[in-house]
């Protein structure tokens, strides 16, 4: 099959310019910059929260958290950040023509995949939490470094079966372009049918992707956003273990608001491809929009624990700046060096209690002593006294449907 050389495959047909011009800009640079600094960021926090003074259960989902939404940068930036450079610029032909039409049909449902791994990941974390707060007394039990690793895998499993499906979505055609072979990515239509559309595209994907993650995450946050409320009020009369488990509540509560701000179009996007069928192409910018929130939303937790996570930024700056290094100096004294993270949920708990008013059984002895031998007890020297060490603490602890339009992927997540 033959097709004109300046307009390639059946998505490059008809496309104003403005409309690559849109692409580009949303695409080619927001996205690409915003995914470079998100994969930096990533793989910093996995650095951090893997350092064994910060071991917790939530810091192990925190690092499944941050590992799958690299996977998702990095499957966002090769189908959508590069090929957006080539419509507009003319720059990366062999990348857009004979790379990505290859890579596509794996890539894409990877990216479903980490997607999906990210929104239940969120959803756990969010779970943890509400036990940790809301009932601490269980918190032992139920969230320990173990289980959340299980948790992780689950989630993992659960995901890549979900979108098991999309593997079979797309196919890859060869076209002849003025004696060029390039190949372009289709829909399967004898697997993509319309009773797979309406069940699977349409409907399972808003129960799974948006209704159930959603209320169960706008229910959890506000039972600990009640909990904290009513913590804050007596603060005063909270210990340090309490007053860093309500820190470590609100770091994650700012992380479930961004994942809210930041899917709130996606959800509204999917929903009217749901209801406007063929008219939805018309809203075809909310739909590039969309994938550059989902990116921003996979990039910027590790800013939010630097902000919020005071343990978090003391261990990043001991570990990668040199003010940092001084810092530690400093601090390199016996009653620094005993481990002062505190495992979330009750985990690894270790605090030394002081017994005030109470002698040693030798030294009552010698007091004994004392006053038999001289008539007149003599003062006996001062116990030495018992230390406190605080419990230690640990501070730290994106949704989509996808089409299959004109032979590229167009996902919004």
């Amino acid at each position: 099959m033959s097709v004109n050389a300046s307009e390639g495959c059946d998505s490059d047909i008809g496309v104003e310019p403005a409309d690559k011009l849109f692409r580009f800009v949303v695409h080619g640079v927001l996205l690409n910059l915003i995914g470079a600094g998100g994969l930096l960021g990533n793989a910093l926090s996995v650095v951090v929260l893997s350092r064994p003074q910060m071991r917790s259960s939530v810091n192990c989902l925190l690092v499944g958290l941050a590992a799958c939404d690299t996977v998702l940068i990095l499957t966002s930036v090769l189908l959508f950040g590069l090929t957006a450079v080539f419509p507009y610029t003319g720059r990366m032909r062999y990348y857009y023509y004979h790379v990505c039409p290859h890579i596509t049909p794996y890539a894409y449902p990877i990216a479903n995949a980490a997607q999906t791994m990210s929104v239940y990941l969120t959803l756990i974390v969010t779970v943890e939490r509400w036990v940790a707060v809301c009932h601490p007394f269980r918190a032992k039990a139920l969230c320990t470094s173990s289980r959340a690793r299980w948790y992780v895998l689950g989630t993992a499993a659960f995901a890549l079966a979900y979108n098991a499906p999309k593997f079979f979505e797309a196919e890859v055609v060869e076209r002849l372009v003025d004696g060029e072979s390039v190949y372009c990515v289709t829909a399967d239509l004898e697997f993509r049918t319309e009773s797979y559309i309406v069940v699977y595209i349409h409907s399972l994907y808003m129960i799974v992707m948006y209704i159930v993650p959603f209320t169960a995450l706008a229910a959890l946050n506000a039972c600990i956003v009640r909990q904290v409320r009513r913590a804050q009020a007596e603060r005063a009369r909270l210990s340090r273990v309490q007053r860093r488990e309500l820190g470590l509540a609100t770091m994650l509560l700012v992380v479930v608001l961004v994942f809210f701000l930041c899917n709130l179009l996606p959800l509204v996007t999917n929903s009217f491809e749901v209801f406007l069928g063929d008219q939805f192409d018309k809203l075809d910018p909310l739909v590039k929009t969309s994938n550059l929130l989902v990116t921003i939303n996979s990039s910027v937790n590790f800013v939010i624990y630097v902000i919020f996570g005071e343990k978090f930024k003391r261990v990043f700056l001991k570990m990668f700046c040199a003010g940092g290094m001084r810092w530690r100096a400093s601090r390199d004294s016996p009653e620094h060096t005993r481990d002062d993270s505190f495992a979330s949920c009750g985990e690894r708990v270790s605090m030394r209690l002081a017994r005030n008013g109470t002698l040693r059984r030798s030294e009552l002895r010698g007091s004994r002593g004392a006053m038999v031998g001289g008539g007149r007890p003599r003062p006996s020297p001062a116990p030495a006294p018992t230390v406190y060490y605080p419990a230690p603490v640990t501070e730290l602890s994106s949704t989509s449907d996808s089409r299959w339009n004109n032979g590229h992927a167009r996902a919004h997540f």
